[in-house]
Formats: structure tokens, C-alpha cells, sequence
């Protein structure tokens, strides 16, 4: 498939709906077509679940192309080539088989290991792709991509970038560094603290490319993980890239990505 598109796994667990609903939104929010994919044993027992679907995303947005199709196999193949060109693979947290039945442990992370584009795990309280800021935990200048995955997503939705340092805590304070000052301002230079100026370095290039996104940066007072999950509860998706090491079961995130995915307010996009 080459046409823009955004994927969605579906088994017809209520977890199931609520990743349609959200991966709906956001194929309208990209101008993109909603591919609806459900893996099964026996491509017969597919049908009235694809059916259902798409009805209901065509009921909801009238105007927004969808396609649906079984695959027979196991549901990490399935949608790591379907999500292949993807701009968005999304999946729920937890359903009863299927590709929805995503465990958090298994197919999910074993896909979000494989996929070649970012990954929306569903999860939290249902809330509007269109409310809410967009919350990006950095840990260093090498979470780049996930930076200009969330610049992009608060340009699209028009709300601000709230940027979290989630390193881990730093030893006694370095001398300030210097760093250029925002737009408008190059001859000038602003003194920020070290533990400050890793993520305003790293989204530097980024703010001049979206001016139009307001984004605000935080340093984690107390631990990483509780500053991330707290800030969730005010998000529409919290933005991380994957920390991965080798497990014997498959890769797996580090620990920030894996508390997220267990306790997030919001939608977790892995990238």
C-alpha cells in the first residue's frame, strides 16, 4: 500500500473500538486513508468484525477513505506489513485475541521492535485527538526523532509542545552554557543551566522549522517517571522514543517507555 495511510488493528473488543475511534481521528487529522486490519486463524470469522468497523467509521466521518482486510497469520505480522509505509500503526492495550488483544510484554512490544514507522498505543481515558497538548519526554540530543515527530503533531493539531527533560537526575549543577536565543533574537544568546539547555539544543533546528507551535520546556523536580505520568493527565499523546534492550522474550523499551505504557492518562506514541 503507498497511499498515506494510517493502520489499526481490530479484533471487536470494546479496547479495539476505542483504538478505531482514535486511529479514525487521526487519519483525518493527516488527510490520510484509515486501513483497518484484523488478524484471525480462519479468514471466515473476519467479515462481520471488518464489517462492523468500517460502518462505524464511515458513520462518523462521512468523507474519510477506509479499507478493511483480514489477514491470516498472527497479528505482529499482520500489521507490521500492513503499518510498512505507514505514517501511523495504532493499537489498544489489552483485548481478548486477536490484534487488539495487544499484552503489554508481547505483541505490542514486539511490534513496536519491528514497525518502521511510529507506533500509537491507545490507552488512558478516551479524549479528542484535537484536545489536549502534546507532551514529548526527552532524555537526550538522541531522542531527535521523537522531537520532530511531536513538533509535527502539535503543528497539526495546533496546541502547544509541552517538552519534559526526563533524564535521570544529574549531579551538582555545571556552569551555564550558552545557547542561541529564540527567533528573532540571533545576535543574542541566553545563559540556561546545563540540565536545561540538552533539550532546548536539541529542538532548536525544530522551533525554527514550526513557529507557529508554542512549546514550553520542564526539568523533572522529583522522579522521571511520576514528572511523565503526571503530566499525562493534561495530554492528547505523550511522545517518547524507544529506549530498547535485548530481552529473551525480544526486545523491550527501557523503563520509562514501560511505565508509560502501563499507567499513561493518554495515548503513548513510540517512536
Amino acid at each position: 500500500m503507498t497511499t498515506r495511510h494510517v493502520t489499526v488493528g481490530v479484533d471487536g473488543t470494546l479496547i479495539a473500538v476505542r483504538a478505531l475511534d482514535r486511529a479514525a481521528e487521526e487519519a483525518v487529522l493527516r488527510g490520510a486513508l484509515l486501513d483497518i486490519v484484523y488478524a484471525v486463524p480462519d479468514l471466515d470469522e473476519a467479515g462481520p468484525v471488518l464489517a462492523s468497523a468500517a460502518a462505524r467509521v464511515r458513520e462518523r466521518h462521512p468523507g474519510l477513505p477506509v479499507t478493511a482486510s483480514a489477514f491470516e497469520g498472527g497479528p505482529v505480522q499482520a500489521l507490521a506489513q500492513h503499518a510498512r509505509d505507514a505514517e501511523l500503526t495504532v493499537v489498544g492495550t489489552r483485548g481478548l485475541g486477536g490484534i487488539a488483544g495487544l499484552l503489554l510484554g508481547s505483541v505490542s512490544l514486539r511490534l513496536a521492535a519491528r514497525a518502521s514507522g511510529p507506533l500509537l498505543v491507545v490507552r488512558g481515558s478516551h479524549r479528542s485527538a484535537r484536545r489536549g497538548e502534546v507532551l514529548l519526554g526527552m532524555e537526550g540530543e538522541a531522542d531527535a526523532d521523537a522531537a520532530a515527530y511531536a513538533f509535527a503533531e502539535a503543528a497539526r493539531r495546533g496546541v502547544r509542545l509541552n517538552v519534559l527533560d526526563a533524564a535521570a537526575s544529574r549531579p551538582a549543577p555545571a556552569p551555564p552554557v550558552l545557547i542561541p536565543a529564540d527567533r528573532g533574537r540571533d545576535d543574542a544568546v541566553v545563559r540556561v543551566p546545563t540540565e536545561q539547555a540538552v533539550p532546548r539544543r536539541a529542538v532548536a533546528g525544530l522551533r525554527q522549522r514550526y513557529p507557529q507551535v508554542e512549546v514550553e520546556f520542564r526539568t523533572c523536580d522529583s522522579s522521571r517517571v511520576h514528572s511523565l505520568l503526571e503530566a499525562t493527565r493534561e495530554a492528547a499523546v505523550v511522545v517518547v522514543r524507544t529506549h530498547g534492550h535485548a530481552h529473551r522474550i525480544g526486545p523491550q523499551p527501557g523503563p520509562v517507555t514501560t511505565a508509560l505504557l502501563h499507567h499513561s492518562h493518554c495515548p503513548v506514541a513510540i517512536v
